[in-house]
């Protein structure tokens, strides 16, 4: 949740209901985390996005 506490009353919040899933897995010797997500924004100010997906691939270089 965010609030833009300058906006008027009826445009400060922003609340996104959603949720996602994730897995983390090796290519060869390369470790990498993966995520898919999905919000639905149930309150949001005008001209804000009703919904967002997200894909997240991050290659991990843990130190030994």
């Amino acid at each position: 949740m965010t609030a833009n506490w300058d906006a008027d009353s009826n445009q400060r919040w922003t609340i996104p209901l959603g949720g996602g899933v994730g897995r983390l897995f090796k290519i060869g010797n390369q470790a990498i985390n993966s995520r898919l997500e999905y919000y639905y924004n149930v309150e949001r100010p005008d001209g804000a996005a009703k919904q967002l997906v997200t894909f997240t691939w991050q290659f991990l270089f843990p130190k030994k």
